[in-house]
């Protein structure tokens, strides 16, 4: 007797292979209306053109008229633009591919489908998919309507915007300054944006963030044009019926300079982990023993919680005036920081108010979103290709992509029904 796996296989298979007659039977149907085929001026009319076309269930056949106009040097298939084919994939197919692709390297990608669907698509034609499908799905996604659970009053919307680096290939690097020893560059900065909402507190006050509402958007474009995409991600969330708008950061100058610009009205909250770490490496150059730079970051770290920014800010200038030399500009440079993010550093208010005031969630997203996909090891990319993936990405993890491709496959240039009985095969039958 055979085990169970292989007669799951196998009726699977017999399964798929019905179904594909199903199918062949279907949409070679001369009666089929398919629309717009028939010949325009100055076309030729090729009649019962073969292609295969790969369906979910294995390949089926087509047969279908061609035109093709001499005078533009140009062809056309009716039957193929009604089905939604990309080259010889169906939709559903391709639905697939683009979700595989956003999860792995595309030669992954191509073993993962093959082993969970049976589908066979190479990685090189998979990564082609998905640097066409890229653009489609970023510009559905900017026009569908709110999450569901967005329909009344939003309490507070946050917008959190950070940047992670991306190994490019050379041509990609040229004339860009870098990190390296000799100031040149193996990535290029990632911008990452996440909007999502918060309804409630926990039973001790803290934040929670609503369930799975948090939207990504990601580019490398410069901060002016990357901030009105966040900001234009926030107005599709409905950021007008938002009480409080929140905007948090790392303490980058272009996150506060473009965000009072595209957020005005926003609180801006600097993340309170950079703001321990600035604090950490201030103490260290003001105590050069160990030991008592902790206790002097312990002390100031539990007066910013408590809002005493300024306080800090008072003794940190009273210490850095016994320093001279590259210790004093170091010095100088970091109590810079604190001042430049005073206002934004109100960390007892914001607890007190139960506000996110920690940058987790984009901090995360860099690390899924982008990391998860573009810093596999020995990746190099271009800035179309990364962009492309990191469009699927984005409509992925942000809980949307179904949603997108629904209405991507969503058009009626072509119904399909059964008019009359099909003959189906015996064993389908």
């Amino acid at each position: 007797m055979r085990n169970l796996e292989a007669v799951e296989l196998g009726l699977r298979e017999a399964i798929f292979r019905d179904l594909c007659k199903v199918l062949a039977e279907l949409l070679n149907d001369p009666m089929l209306p398919v629309p717009e085929d028939s010949g325009r001026p100055g076309e030729k009319c090729h009649t019962d053109r073969p292609k295969q076309m790969l369906t979910l269930f294995g390949p089926v056949p087509l047969s279908r008229n061609y035109y093709h106009a001499a005078a533009e040097q140009a062809g056309r298939a009716p039957l193929d633009r009604a089905l939604g084919l990309w080259d010889s994939y169906s939709p559903g197919v391709v639905r697939l591919v683009c979700r595989a692709a956003a999860r792995f390297p595309f030669e992954t990608a191509s073993d993962e489908l093959k082993a969970y669907c049976g589908l066979e698509v190479e990685g090189r034609q998979m990564q082609r998919i998905a640097q066409e499908m890229g653009p489609r799905v970023r510009e559905v996604q900017q026009q569908l309507p709110p999450l569901k659970h967005e329909s009344g009053p939003i309490p507070i919307l946050y917008t959190a915007v950070d940047g992670t680096g991306v190994p490019m290939v050379p041509e990609e690097l040229e004339g860009r300054a870098g990190k390296q020893p000799d100031g040149s560059a193996k990535t290029r900065e990632v911008k990452l944006g996440c909007i999502f909402t918060q309804t409630t507190t926990d039973q001790e006050g803290l934040p929670l963030r609503d369930y799975q509402s948090t939207s990504y958007v990601a580019g490398f474009e410069a901060a002016a044009d990357f901030m009105v995409r966040v900001r234009q991600e926030a107005i599709r969330r409905r950021m007008a019926a938002a009480w409080l708008v929140v905007l948090l950061g790392d303490g980058a100058a272009w996150i506060w300079e473009q965000g009072q610009k595209c957020f005005p009205g926003a609180f801006q909250i600097l993340d309170l982990y950079h703001a321990l770490e600035h604090l950490s490496a201030l103490t260290k150059l003001l105590e050069d023993q160990p030991e008592r730079a902790k206790t002097l970051w312990r002390t100031w770290r539990e007066q910013l919680l408590a809002d005493e920014v300024a306080e800090v800010l008072c003794q940190a200038r009273q210490r850095a005036a016994t320093l001279a030399g590259q210790a004093a500009e170091l010095a100088g440079k970091e109590i810079g920081y604190f001042e430049n993010n005073q206002n934004r550093m109100l960390y007892g208010t914001y607890r007190a108010l139960g506000f996110f005031y920690g940058s987790g969630v984009v901090e995360a997203g860099c690390k899924t979103v982008i990391g998860g996909r573009c810093k596999g090891s020995g990746m190099r990319w271009s800035e179309t290709g990364a962009t492309h993936v990191l469009d699927l990405r984005c409509s992925l993890y942000g809980n949307q992509f179904d949603q997108v491709w629904d209405r991507l496959n969503q058009s009626d240039y072509l119904r399909l029904r059964v008019l009359n009985p099909v003959h189906l095969p015996d064993k389908a039958a």
